[in-house]
């Protein structure tokens, strides 16, 4: 069925008693706002929504309803984080005889001023809007009466619907279609049963607008049997477990491959390893892997005790599991026990991530920035041995906030502790609260930052994929380049961006005055620019990291061996005929090497990268350029050695083609 078109339009239907005919439903993810007032938006995303996908199931099974099977259905749907609202476009839908809502769906704390906005601007227009997802779900949950910002939208027009909808959502659309709709639907005691529930759908549409079209998410089940006092999960969703069949989740896998080619999955259960149904529906992914032939895999999160439940990560490994994110949060048992984390346990910690790397599982680690035990001090030693004691394959880094929801807010919002007002700052990524063992706000972020450039530090990422199997290698590789982009260029977080900011001179947050034109387009040109260099200049960083820390071949080595000799005496400076001489000597050592054809050797005489990939380390590269690049700066032109020089600028240019080439393989490149 087209979600486009839910009812062909030559198909005659009949009127309704109001004389409707069509429905525009436009389903919105929305985005944020940055800390000038710019709407958040990129070229091309990372992570698609897995609520968009959930409502766009959820309509399909609705819209077939006896009810509404009479109405002509077209939906859009909007991820704001990759696509532009039109106010204009969507506002002029609605015509005599249609109705357009607008729902602004899966709502977190730090979307929900733009959401406001969004809606209001929609309420002025006259449309229709549903305001749903964890910010309201979450702050009504937990705290009596309703706070003034949401109060405000429901006096403009704008329905709030509190909790889960897979067993009300039709009937929320039957009361929109007639026009009575309630200002507030609570759904929070109504834990849907989700093993009959339809699973979320893939829109090519929304794929295609992400770096990796392939690339899709499912809700395996929801709730956490665990009472972390930061966590909103549990307040919103229960603490009780509510799964999916495996028979369902495999159809959907089965369809998503058949029609969209998608094979990777990024299962949003926040904690998968407590899912019931979890063996069932890692045997029904081992058969659509082994008997189907679907290459699946996916992401999970589990706990930090997922090691010890028998058989799991085996079969999750089987069944197409390569990343396993785990909620460390800390490795301060102070920290864990003020934060009603006691299922952690920090000296158990390198014996899980000892489990996942035996199984080639790559580990990925939340951990979070500003506990009440946490100090300057105490935090650089925690991150150091987190890197370099539990060896963990990627780390996330979030700092402490009351999310509402949690029961952090709830006992300070009783207490009357400070909470910044401002809910666009509660991105993880921002100080919201107070931290008094840190001097001010600065000064933990800055240590926030800092956690991200040293984790993400070409040494590090070298250490740990030295270290990592074959089969991880370029899914941790990949993953760096992401990471590093969002973290050190962007400077958000990699969870929440993409690649190519996308600006509008006028999308601003209301009470931002935009620049004029001249202004923000030369200040815009310097942000392009500056971004180009600093993409370019990461780019050389994971080439030259790749050649660090791929796998050498044995005449690789022995070369490289021949040159840490030349590098040892101070006095020498390594130059081009003396590293030949090392590779000739390397060759006389190493006589059984397959002989390469005339055109190799042509080539290998101007690089030696056209035939192996790496006869210099990246230090040496470094160390050549670097001294280079001193020398102009110096104004010594004439000190530059011009014989080495254009060698060295063809022998790069080989580096990046081999690099590119092994990055198109990404497996057997290592």
């Amino acid at each position: 069925m087209s979600l486009t078109q839910i009812v062909p339009p030559e198909q005659e239907i009949p009127l309704t008693p109001d004389g409707l005919r069509q429905i525009n439903l436009i389903l919105i993810k929305p985005s944020c706002y940055d800390d000038e007032g710019y709407v958040v938006r990129h070229f091309r995303g990372v992570l698609p929504s897995n609520t968009l996908a959930c409502l766009t199931s959820l309509t399909e099974k609705a819209c077939q309803s006896s009810s509404l099977k009479d109405i002509d259905f077209r939906i859009r749907l909007i991820d704001e984080s990759v696509m532009r609202v039109n106010y204009r476009k969507i506002s002029r839908s609605q015509r005599p005889g249609s109705k357009t809502i607008v729902c602004l769906v899966g709502v977190q704390t730090h979307q929900f001023p733009r959401a406001a906005d969004i809606a209001t601007t929609f309420r002025q227009a006259g449309l229709t809007v549903i305001i749903g997802g964890f910010h309201v779900s979450g702050y009504l949950t937990m705290l009596p009466g309703i706070p003034p910002d949401i109060q405000s939208l429901m006096d403009q027009g704008v329905t709030i619907v509190k909790g889960e909808v897979e067993e009300t959502w039709q009937s929320v659309l039957e009361d929109a279609v007639r026009g009575d709709l309630l200002p507030l639907y609570d759904f929070s005691d109504q834990k849907p049963d989700l093993s009959s529930a339809p699973v979320p759908i893939l829109e090519r549409s929304i794929l295609k607008r992400f770096v990796s079209s392939n690339y899709g998410t499912i809700d395996c089940g929801r709730g956490c049997p665990f009472n972390c006092s930061f966590c909103t999960i549990i307040n919103v969703q229960g603490r009780k477990m509510r799964v999916r069949s495996a028979e369902a989740i495999a159809d959907a896998i089965r369809k998503n491959y058949a029609e969209n080619k998608v094979s990777f999955y990024f299962f949003t259960d926040d904690n998968f390893a407590r899912n019931k149904n979890w063996e069932k529906i890692l045997d029904a992914l081992i058969a659509l892997r082994e008997e189907e032939e679907i290459p699946v895999e996916f992401m999970m999160q589990v706990d930090v005790l997922s090691h010890k439940i028998n058989g799991f990560i085996e079969k999750a490994r089987r069944a197409g599991c390569s990343n396993a994110f785990i909620g460390m949060e800390s490795i301060n048992d102070r920290n864990l026990k003020a934060a009603g984390k006691g299922q952690n346990n920090v000296e158990d910690y390198r014996t899980l991530i000892d489990a996942y790397r035996k199984a080639e599982i790559a580990t990925h680690v939340g951990f979070i920035v500003g506990f009440p035990f946490d100090t300057p001090e105490s935090l650089r030693e925690d991150l150091d041995r987190l890197a370099n004691e539990v060896q963990v394959d990627m780390a996330s880094f979030f700092v402490l906030m009351p999310l509402p929801g949690s029961r952090d807010h709830l006992e300070m919002h009783n207490s009357g502790t400070y909470m910044d007002p401002d809910y666009n700052k509660y991105d993880s990524q921002h100080v919201t609260m107070d931290f008094p063992n840190f001097p001010d706000e600065e000064s933990l972020l800055n240590q926030y930052w800092e956690a991200w450039e040293n984790f993400y530090s070409f040494e590090n990422m070298s250490r740990i994929l030295k270290r990592v199997s074959h089969r991880n290698y370029w899914n941790l590789f990949r993953n760096f380049l992401w990471y590093k982009y969002a973290a050190v260029i962007e400077r958000r977080h990699p969870m929440m961006t993409g690649f190519l900011r996308l600006k509008g001179r006028t999308t601003l947050r209301p009470g931002v005055a935009p620049l004029p034109r001249a202004q923000y387009y030369v200040k815009r040109f310097k942000e392009l620019k500056d971004q180009m260099f600093a993409t370019v200049h990461l780019l050389l960083e994971m080439q030259l990291l790749w050649l660090e820390s791929r796998k050498k071949s044995q005449a690789e080595q022995r070369v490289l061996d021949e040159l840490q000799q030349l590098r040892s005496n101070p006095s020498l400076r390594v130059r081009l005929d003396e590293i030949q001489t090392a590779y000739i000597r390397a060759r006389q050592a190493l006589p059984d090497l397959h002989v390469p054809s005339r055109f190799r050797l042509f080539l290998r005489k101007w690089s030696p990268f056209s035939s192996f990939s790496g006869f210099y380390s990246a230090e040496d590269i470094l160390a050549f350029w670097n001294r280079s690049l001193q020398e102009l700066q110096r104004g010594h032109i004439f000190r530059l050695s011009f014989p080495s020089l254009f060698p060295r600028l063809w022998q790069d240019f080989w580096l990046s083609v081999h690099f590119a080439a092994a990055w198109m393989r990404k497996s057997g490149a290592m």
